[in-house]
C-alpha cells in the first residue's frame, strides 16, 4: 500500500502563511505528477495545484493563483505547496496526491486520474 504523507497543516490568521509537504516513496515520486486538492466542510473536494513530473509544468485553481505555490525536491521526494495571503475561504483539509506520468504528458486537474493519496492535513484560517 502506497503512502503520501502530507505535514505543514495548522491554524492561522488572515493574511498569514504556511507551508505544506507531501513525502512519497521515492519509486513513486520520481515517476509521478504531483497534486495538492482540497476539501472544505460541506463542499467537495476540489483541484488546487499541481506540478508535472519534471517540475517544469505548474497548473493553479483561479482561486489561488499569485498567492500559492507548488513545487518539488527530487533530492527529498517530497512536494511542497506554500501558501501566502491566505484567506478563511482557504479553510480546508488539504490532500496530496501522485498521478503515474510519462514525461512529455500534460499535467490534470482531474482528481480521478490520481492514483494514491494522502490521509490529509487541516488548515484553518481565521478572520
Amino acid at each position: 500500500q502506497v503512502q503520501l504523507v502530507e505535514s505543514g497543516g495548522g491554524s492561522v490568521q488572515a493574511g498569514g502563511s504556511l507551508r505544506l509537504s507531501c513525502s512519497a516513496p521515492g519509486r513513486i515520486f520520481g515517476r509521478s505528477a504531483m497534486g495538492w486538492f482540497r476539501q472544505a466542510p460541506g463542499k467537495e473536494r476540489e483541484f488546487v495545484a499541481t506540478i508535472s513530473r519534471s517540475g517544469s509544468n505548474t497548473v493553479y485553481a483561479d482561486s489561488v493563483k499569485g498567492r500559492f505555490t507548488i513545487s518539488r525536491d527530487s533530492t527529498k521526494n517530497t512536494a511542497f505547496l506554500q501558501m501566502n495571503s491566505l484567506k478563511p475561504d482557504d479553510t480546508a483539509v488539504y490532500y496530496c496526491a501522485s498521478k503515474s506520468q510519462i514525461l512529455t504528458a500534460p499535467v490534470t486537474m482531474e482528481e480521478r486520474a490520481y492514483d494514491y493519496w494522502g490521509q490529509g492535513t487541516q488548515v484553518t484560517v481565521s478572520s
